[in-house]
């Protein structure tokens, strides 16, 4: 089995803003500190789709990392995004936008343009060529357009600084295949999909709803790796409605609205997202107290 690269535990990172919009970077470091301190996140990917990465800006990205990383990097990994659907521009922020401190990098597949399979590989490997960081792959089809097909990735992984895989394909034969037949460490990108990920040989989990379910779900990966798969079993299925729910609208939007109704102030989405509504908020709040989160 592959080792776990970044740990077991990694949470998306919403973004904070405050009521003008702009980046609240105070609140991103309160934030960054209670996912590590309190969720038991190994590790946290900053500037990821979860954060609002297609909206913020090349230096609102960098002083972002640059403060999570300054916060939490003493006690966990700090992953940044650089992923888009342009190349170079891509390569543009794996020079210019790691501050030191940062571990590795979450790519994902150019969106939008659909490029086929041998430019998919073309494009992942420029980027590793470039990166002085090992590589998180990003493959979610359904917000790119176009999945990593197997035999890309296993190509892929023979390139030493690609080095795990974000899978939120739910193709689980093909994912059990690749981890078969290379040592990518696999996270489950659909928070869902974990614990039967695990079962195939993934290492753990790039989450959104942990969140709030970061310690309970670092539980579930521990009690399945200890061969208490029933310990397991009821841990997902308590979490199940949550790991469903959070995704009943975009991700980000209830994560924010979660995390103002327990306290925090996480501000409002930029356009081209809005905040939930009032009834979205208040289904996944009730999702969360059932779950006692």
């Amino acid at each position: 089995m592959a080792e776990p690269v970044f740990g077991r535990l990694i949470t998306a990172m919403v973004t904070p803003f405050d009521e003008d919009g702009a980046v609240n970077y105070a609140q991103a470091r309160k934030l960054a500190a209670y996912l590590v301190d309190v969720q038991g996140n190994d590790a946290l990917v900053v500037n990821g789709t979860t954060g609002e990465s297609p909206t913020t800006t090349v230096s609102e990205k960098q002083a972002l990392v640059a403060e999570v990383v300054d916060e939490v990097g003493d006690r966990a990994q700090v992953i940044a995004g650089v992923g888009s659907f342009d190349t170079a521009h891509t390569i543009s922020l794996v020079k210019n936008n790691t501050p030191a401190g940062v571990a590795g990098l979450l790519v994902v597949t150019p969106y939008y343009s659909k490029p086929p399979q041998d430019a998919i590989e073309a494009h992942f490997l420029a980027i590793a060529d470039a990166a002085d960081l090992p590589i998180l792959v990003y493959d979610i089809p359904g917000r790119t357009g176009v999945p990593i097909a197997e035999k890309t990735l296993t190509r892929l992984a023979r390139h030493e600084n690609i080095v795990a895989v974000k899978d939120a394909k739910a193709n689980l034969w093909e994912s059990a295949s690749v981890m078969a037949n290379t040592d990518l460490a696999y996270y489950s990108g659909d928070d869902a999909l974990t614990l039967p990920l695990l079962a195939l040989g993934a290492v753990g989990v790039v989450g959104t709803s942990t969140h709030f379910t970061g310690a309970k779900t670092k539980q579930m990966i521990a009690a399945f790796a200890a061969g208490d798969t029933a310990g397991a079993l009821a841990i997902y299925r308590s979490l199940l409605p949550v790991y469903r729910g959070v995704f009943a609208t975009q991700g980000c939007m209830l994560v924010k609205a979660g995390l103002a109704h327990r306290g925090f102030a996480p501000g409002g989405m930029r356009l081209p997202l809005l905040a939930a509504n009032e009834a979205e908020t208040a289904e996944f709040v009730a999702i969360l107290d059932a779950a006692g989160l």
